[in-house]
């Protein structure tokens, strides 16, 4: 799989783009806010539909315009049309020329693991992130996954607006409620499989960059152990008092250990880039066993910040997808792009919204 075109109107600094890509090694080298972390922010959009930086769709609109269009061609099994168009008032999906009704179309079509800063809120942030990762694993490697965890959420929301009501109706509240254990128990049995086989991936990953004097070890740990519909049932008189659904699929987390001892309190600043880095390289490593292609690497600025181990450790990843003839793009300055990556590179100069192929050779 490969992004061979991509076609930005509108989006952060680009007034208009079109960029050819081959399969390969691609780094973008500029200065500083000149518009390279968008780039990979655009791929990223069409892969996930999510901004890696957190930003909402008004941020990503190019200053005074109206909405913002990305698109692109990939080329896997087979060769697929991407279009996204956003603006406060109109959103448009469409694949192959068709619009998009059902985001399970769109997502899995273009699969990309991105590294960045951000990655460090896998293991200092909210369970949410970690949620996240499982949806995003999951969601782009089974089919079914994305509309049941959709049709979970829109069950949550309706049923919290009834929690929220003076006077409840419980028989619309007992029917919410037996759909949301239906969905909900779809998608902890689905969690449930994955930490099984992402664990290990994470586990080696995490050794190699560590150098195996640390154990990682990943729990799944859903907010309901027992019987979903029974302990919603338990639930509610607490859920009148706090007017929300207590206890779901929505409340689970995702625990990280290293020796046994939770990584978010007890690790040093450094085994947590190390695990943040780790988890990401699982990612990959998981997409590529599950779907037979590895994913598009996304790498914003990340391979100047880590230390020697920490990079030596992603170029096992970096030659695997180069030798398969994948796709990387890596941002970063004239003064820490990583001179040990010794393989065909493929330069771009990023200048004020603007992206020019220079000679395939060292800048």
């Amino acid at each position: 799989m490969h992004l061979a075109h991509l076609r930005l109107r509108d989006f952060r600094n680009y007034a208009r783009l079109e960029a050819d890509f081959s399969p390969g090694f691609h780094v973008l080298i500029g200065a500083n806010a000149q518009g390279k972390t968008n780039v990979l922010e655009a791929i990223y959009l069409m892969a996930t539909l999510r901004s890696f930086r957190g930003a909402g769709g008004a941020q990503m609109v190019r200053h005074g315009q109206r909405g913002y269009f990305v698109g692109g061609k990939v080329i896997g099994q087979g060769a697929h049309d991407l279009k996204l168009y956003w603006s406060p008032v109109e959103r448009k999906l469409s694949l192959n020329g068709t619009t998009v009704r059902r985001l399970s179309e769109f997502l899995g079509v273009l699969r990309a693991v991105v590294f960045c800063t951000e990655d460090l809120l896998l293991v200092k942030g909210t369970a949410r992130v970690r949620r996240r990762l499982m949806d995003l694993l999951l969601a782009h490697t089974q089919p079914a996954y994305l509309a049941t965890l959709q049709a979970y959420t829109r069950t949550l929301r309706s049923r919290n607006v009834l929690l929220k009501q003076h006077s409840v109706d419980e028989s619309a509240l007992e029917s919410f409620s037996v759909r949301l254990v239906d969905l909900g128990s779809r998608i902890v049995r689905a969690r449930h499989e994955l930490i099984p086989v992402f664990q290990p991936l994470a586990s080696e990953a995490y050794r190699r960059i560590a150098g195996g004097s640390e154990v990682l070890r990943l729990d799944y740990q859903p907010s309901v152990t027992g019987d979903f519909a029974v302990a919603l049932a338990k639930m509610r008189n607490r859920e009148r008092q706090w007017k929300t659904t207590l206890i779901g699929p929505h409340r689970d987390d995702l625990a990280l250990k290293l020796n046994d001892k939770p990584a978010g309190q007890f690790a040093s600043e450094g085994q947590k880039r190390t695990l943040a880095i780790a988890l990401k390289m699982a990612q990959a490593e998981y997409l590529t066993l599950s779907t037979g292609s590895p994913p598009v690497l996304l790498i914003d600025d990340v391979m100047g910040e880590l230390d020697a181990s920490r990079r030596a450790a992603l170029l096992p990843l970096l030659d695997r997808t180069h030798h398969t003839h994948g796709q990387v793009f890596m941002t970063c300055t004239e003064q820490n792009w990583p001179r040990e990556l010794a393989r065909d590179l493929i330069f771009w100069r990023v200048n004020q919204g603007t992206l020019v192929p220079l000679a395939t050779a060292t800048p």
